[in-house]
């Protein structure tokens, strides 16, 4: 049961957990201090982290490494190892995580048969983001100024325009964001160490071979009926992400928990209810949304990680699905999806619960989205939830994406999508529309010039 779980989390520290962390930290010291000035104190660390790969297939590059980069020889592949290592410390973390999770909620799991693509052939590209991930490793983050992350730009422009490294492009335009609202960062207290070393790890590897992600021919396509538990809402002063978690009905294949994600680009003045009008071009998920209805599918992509690359053409709202009916009748038995080897990080686990004593869990109401009805007041009168269970900072939480409520002696679910199609209020639906219309208009005007 998840209540096992929670009590499990306050029992006290793991022991294997932090050990694990804190040998990946050697990676995270470096990078914040610079490669070029390892003293003893970092070169111990490093040598730790060489220490508990002795037995891995990582042993020989992390061995050799350490030793070169405690020479003060630092070369890409050097850097490829230490990135490599960090990557697979916490996915040991994740692993261990998710293993509990699964074990407390009864939930079966698929093994990973996914297969990488080829190698991406814009060569150049890759080098160019791996000499500027080495030179902010040579530098350090406290060494980070304004030139250093201008000398992206050009990498990141040219790699935007090659769809196989769009998402080495994104990560790299995200990082240099982060760095760039920083600089100098020689004066910025505190430096956020762990998520830019995830960033730069994340990045290196991307950059060594383009990631070799898996694409869409490589996906099966699955054709049922897709039951809706709750939507995750994703969201940047420049994009909008809107992540649907449900339940997939297939034939000839068992229940199976999946994500459906749409994504746009937006600017800073767009938020609350009007991030929906962005993703106007997905009416039939929009529509199953805002309506509690299923979904029918007709041959529509899924990948090995149980993400469905949306096609809104391929989809139509089925009959109506109440998302707390759903998550009673089909959660605990669906099939979970195995985590993709590059996302295994305890900050990617979001599992689909279904919570119906709520003083057994801690539930992080400092996710809700202002773009639906739900808010820290409504979910502190429910009785019920459908969240995403997960880790942070040592902790398990649930983020609500969907609650029951009494009202006048009924029950009433309130969802982050149900104002998919607007919000009910005609007032709020107006002014939520007036600033992408806005955008709009002007944009076509200078179309137009």
């Amino acid at each position: 049961m998840l209540s096992t779980l929670f009590a499990g989390a306050g029992t006290g520290p793991d022991p294997e957990i932090d050990a694990a962390l804190e040998t990946a930290g050697a990676v995270d010291e470096g990078l914040l201090h610079g490669f070029a000035r390892i003293d003893d104190d970092r070169t111990a660390a490093l040598a730790g982290l060489a220490g508990a790969f002795a037995g891995s297939p990582l042993r020989e590059a992390v061995a050799e490494a350490v030793d070169k980069v405690a020479a003060g020889s630092v070369a890409d592949d050097h850097l490829f190892a230490l990135a490599a290592a960090r990557i697979a410390l916490f996915g040991s973390v994740h692993d261990a995580l998710l293993a509990r999770a699964d074990a407390a909620l009864g939930r079966p799991r698929a093994d990973w048969r996914g297969e990488p693509g080829p190698a991406a052939a814009a060569t150049h590209l890759l080098g160019g983001a791996r000499s500027w991930l080495r030179e902010l490793a040579i530098t350090g983050w406290r060494g980070v100024d304004h030139d250093l992350v201008a000398a992206a730009g050009q990498v990141i422009e040219a790699a935007f325009g090659d769809p196989e490294l769009r998402r080495l492009a994104v990560l790299l335009d995200g990082l240099a964001a982060e760095l760039r609202a920083g600089s100098p960062i020689a004066t910025m207290d505190p430096v956020p160490v762990r998520r830019w070393a995830d960033l730069w790890s994340r990045a290196l590897l991307l950059a060594h071979d383009g990631g070799r992600a898996q694409r869409a021919a490589q996906a099966e396509t699955v054709t049922g009926r897709l039951f809706v538990l709750g939507v995750d809402v994703h969201e940047h002063p420049t994009a909008v992400q809107v992540q649907v978690h449900g339940v997939l009905e297939a034939a000839g294949a068992p229940t199976r928990l999946v994500r459906a994600s749409v994504s746009a680009a937006k600017v800073d003045t767009i938020v609350g209810p009007a991030i929906w009008r962005l993703l106007a071009g997905h009416p039939m998920l929009l529509t199953a949304l805002a309506e509690r209805r299923a979904l029918d599918l007709t041959d529509m992509p899924l990948l090995a990680g149980g993400d469905l690359i949306w096609r809104d053409a391929q989809a139509k709202p089925g009959d109506p699905a109440d998302p707390f009916t759903t998550a009673r009748v089909h959660l605990g038995a669906a099939l979970a999806p195995a985590t993709p080897p590059l996302e295994r990080h305890p900050a990617r686990i979001a599992e689909p619960v279904f919570v119906d004593d709520l003083s057994t869990v801690a539930l992080d109401t400092t996710r809700l989205p202002a773009c639906g009805p739900l808010i820290p007041e409504i979910v502190s009168a429910a009785n019920a939830c459908i969240g995403l269970l997960r880790w942070d900072d040592g902790a398990w939480t649930v983020q609500p994406l969907g609650v029951q409520v009494t009202v006048k002696k009924k029950q009433t679910g309130v969802h982050t999508a149900d104002w998919a199609l607007g919000p009910a209020d005609a007032k709020l639906a107006k002014s939520a529309g007036e600033a992408v219309e806005v955008l709009r208009e002007r944009a076509g005007r200078l179309l137009r010039k």
